[in-house]
């Protein structure tokens, strides 16, 4: 492709990008027909893969639509999106933190591909919050006023061009958009982790129940697909959820993410493993 690394389009929280190479590496040079992300957030891992041509073809999924949306528009209309992201950012000029509440409002009134990437590229920890009500409420950092839109343009056009060819992309719940799945797809599950979806350290507008990706995980087998599964971790001495079961015959790998972000900011160093 004449890149070194793969494009990286969508600044977001969670993102495999850093842990994309040690993910495809357990796949030990194995080539599939198609490759499944229905958890796909900032798309990383199916950027990572199309990089290196570990599937024939790819399909893109999320629950939600606003993401949906941004892929397709990625892969369908790469200049409209990165134009109306450079509007948005030189919109802004000095006065940043009202110039985000009004692109935050207008996004709430009718949500656009571009008002999100904005929203997220200068969004606290690039974090995608939604309300019950499925409005998006996370607030900005003022400390920095986003991906420049020349470089966000390039990431774009080198998305698009590697994707657009094999890639579709699909707004629904994942049970849905890996139901026909078989021996020749890989699907990549990265589902809102059990341990950060419950209690206090609650990160997730709505979790996955733990038995509901597990009967998941089990009909992918049955259907001969081949599964990995990005679930729960620690950081420090804390860990993140219980093991899932041995009868699902996944091999256990822990990878390191490097210096939790949160950790630091509470003035601790301590490495998270996912």
């Amino acid at each position: 492709m004449g890149r070194r690394l793969p494009p990286h389009v969508l600044p977001y929280q969670g993102s495999k990008r850093k842990l994309a190479p040690q993910i495809l590496a357990a796949l030990e040079g194995r080539r599939f027909e198609r490759m499944i992300e229905p958890f796909c957030g900032s798309a990383a891992m199916t950027l990572a893969a199309a990089h290196v041509n570990v599937a024939e073809r790819y399909r893109l999924g999320d629950s939600c639509g606003p993401i949906a949306a941004l892929w397709t528009s990625v892969i369908a209309d790469p200049q409209a999106l990165a134009d109306g992201y450079e509007a948005l950012w030189l919109g802004q000029r000095d006065d940043t933190r009202s110039h985000y509440l009004a692109v935050r409002g207008a996004f709430w009134l009718q949500p656009t591909p571009a008002a999100l990437l904005y929203l997220l590229s200068r969004a606290v920890k690039n974090a995608a919050r939604w309300s019950q009500d499925g409005r998006f409420n996370q607030s900005a950092d003022h400390r920095r006023r986003g991906v420049h839109p020349d470089r966000m343009r390039a990431q774009i056009e080198a998305a698009s061009t590697l994707l657009a060819p094999r890639t579709d992309v699909v707004e629904g719940d994942f049970e849905a958009l890996i139901a026909d799945a078989g021996p020749r797809d890989l699907v990549y599950l990265d589902p809102p982790y059990g341990g950060t979806s419950t209690g206090k350290d609650r990160r997730y507008a709505s979790g996955l129940q733990r038995e509901v990706l597990i009967a998941a995980v089990e009909r992918l087998r049955g259907q001969g697909a081949a599964v990995v599964l990005s679930y729960d971790g620690s950081t420090g001495q804390r860990s993140y959820g219980p093991r899932l079961p041995a009868e699902l015959g996944l091999r256990l790998l822990s990878l390191d993410a490097g210096r939790s972000s949160q950790a630091t900011l509470l003035g601790r160093d301590e490495r998270t493993l996912e």
